[in-house]
């Protein structure tokens, strides 16, 4: 038998009452169920961050299951109530500065409470410099296609993504995936984010895209005060809080961390009181 380590906000807490505070937490209950585009605001806040759909493996509330007050598969169905809240509510937020959305964990949909958003941006690669990608592109820690979409959106303004194709010369057929991919990477990189809804393209429905530190000049300021350990340990912290329990490997993976950092991060916590760290048999 093998040692499985816990993080836990307290010790020897049952699979059972994991699952009903989930549940609470993640309000995927009928009573606490997201009803409201204000109530989805007032949700963001309470989780800190969250996915915009529940993504297989992953251990973390989503807006879907927290609007359909249960757990259920994502529907197919375009006409579902619940998807048309979901996707109604995420579009009319993009101009209104609400929260962060963007491809962001596990280069999914996500949304993040701008309350808890400078302690990603304190771990991320930027200074808070609209030219800090230069260096990044010099030491190939970026690619050329994020690097021209980069460049079109600083020089224009908020693009759309057919005018954002045109601008970076990724108009061609074949761009189109390098596009996406490169769309992705900014996203994870907390570098540019969706701020709006163009009619544009065969669907009449394309992203405008604006660079992060324009869209929210304060978050770059906030995160400058915070250091990489203490944005570890928060994030760590307020994961806990939503989830109730989860092993050092399914933090590093859900937002890109060494193994070490998370031990580092849970030691400091269980060391301040604040988590449990503790072990079962598998």
């Amino acid at each position: 038998m093998t040692a499985l380590t816990w993080l836990q906000l307290e010790s020897r807490v049952t699979p059972d009452e994991i699952k009903r505070r989930r549940d609470f937490n993640y309000r995927r209950t009928p009573e606490r169920r997201v009803r409201t585009v204000e109530e989805a605001r007032a949700f963001v806040e309470e989780v800190g961050f969250c996915h915009f759909w529940p993504i297989k493996g992953v251990e973390l509330p989503n807006l879907f299951h927290a609007i359909a007050g249960c757990e259920r598969p994502v529907p197919m169905e375009h006409d579902d109530p619940d998807i048309g809240k979901c996707w109604g509510w995420k579009d009319e937020s993009l101009d209104k500065k609400w929260w962060y959305y963007g491809k962001f964990l596990r280069r999914k949909a996500t949304l993040i409470s701008l309350t808890e958003l400078p302690y990603f941006y304190a771990l991320s690669e930027n200074y808070g410099s609209l030219d800090d990608y230069l260096q990044e592109y010099a030491e190939g820690r970026m690619t050329a296609e994020a690097k021209a979409i980069y460049e079109a959106i600083l020089e224009h303004g908020p693009l759309d993504t057919i005018r954002l194709r045109r601008e970076a010369r990724m108009s061609a057929q074949s761009a189109k995936s390098a596009l996406e991919r490169a769309l992705v990477e900014l996203q994870v990189g907390l570098k540019i984010l969706p701020v709006g809804i163009a009619e544009a393209g065969a669907w009449r429905y394309a992203f405008i895209y604006e660079l992060l530190p324009r869209w929210f000049p304060d978050i770059p300021e906030q995160a400058r005060a915070i250091g990489r350990g203490e944005a570890h340990r928060h994030i760590l912290l307020r994961y806990l809080r939503s989830v109730v329990a989860a092993t050092p490997a399914q933090v590093a993976r859900l937002f890109g961390w060494s193994e070490t950092e998370v031990e580092r991060a849970a030691a400091k916590l269980a060391e301040a009181g604040e988590i449990t760290v503790w072990q079962t048999r598998a």
